[in-house]
């Protein structure tokens, strides 16, 4: 019986990956854009590595992980040669030194106290972190991130600090109503990023605009995105 439920999982994973590739692919074409210019992040949140490892063996070559205890737990089952690793949840000042240099990228970064820690403890390792910059674009009390209107700033400082480099932006918008609402917001994201990216500031090279989870990611690649972050709609509904 659990032999056959595997299955039926692994097979429901390569069904969900041919779905989303299509509709990513469909998205960056309506937005003018070649399908390969969007990422496609697997997220791995409560996911088993069984299952991960079939999704990477199906084309996933970049996989986010939203708490250091869980990226570290799982990953000496994985099959990571060639995949791309981030993290993407918020990380507590207690946890940075766990995880720099063990991610290729850490997404997320929502104070300037969490970024002058990475910093000083990606120096004392003796490397470069590469990092995104939340933002909360909704301004939502419940959730982290930089207010946008004082982005430009924000970037200037976070710039400056050593053992950093500025890869983009990233931002979880406030659950709407409808596919307008949102939009309002992937769009507003987009303004943002382009706004920075054009004052081409030392440490900063904003190639990366992370917006778009499960239930918004073909809207959030018309509005912009680069890189998109599925969960539940690739690996099924998760089990806490």
């Amino acid at each position: 019986m659990e032999k056959a439920l595997i299955e039926q999982r692994f097979h429901d994973i390569e069904e969900n990956y041919k779905f989303i590739k299509n509709n990513i692919a469909e998205a960056a074409i309506k937005s003018g854009r070649n399908p390969d210019d969007v990422r496609f992040m697997g997220v791995t949140k409560t996911v088993d590595s069984l299952y991960i490892n079939h999704a990477l063996e199906l084309g996933v070559d970049l996989i986010g992980e939203n708490r250091v205890q869980e990226y570290l737990g799982k990953r000496d089952e994985l099959k990571l040669d060639g995949v791309e690793k981030h993290l993407i949840g918020h990380l507590q000042t207690n946890k940075v030194r766990q995880i720099v240099g063990e991610v290729d990228m850490i997404d997320g970064v929502d104070s300037v106290k969490i970024a002058k820690e990475i910093g000083k403890v990606s120096e004392k390792k003796g490397i470069v972190s590469e990092i995104l910059l939340e933002i909360n674009i909704g301004e939502e009390d419940s959730k982290f991130g930089f207010d946008s209107s004082s982005m430009l700033e924000t970037v200037h400082e976070i710039s400056e600090i050593n053992g950093i480099h500025i890869n983009g932006l990233m931002t979880i918008p406030p659950i709407c109503d409808n596919e307008g609402e949102i939009r309002k917001f992937f769009m507003n994201m987009y303004a943002i990023f382009l706004d920075i990216k054009a004052k081409k500031l030392d440490n900063v090279s904003m190639d990366i605009l992370s917006m778009g989870m499960s239930g918004d990611y073909t809207e959030a690649i018309l509005e912009g995105a680069n890189m998109v972050r599925v969960g539940s709609s690739l690996f099924g509904k998760r089990v806490y």
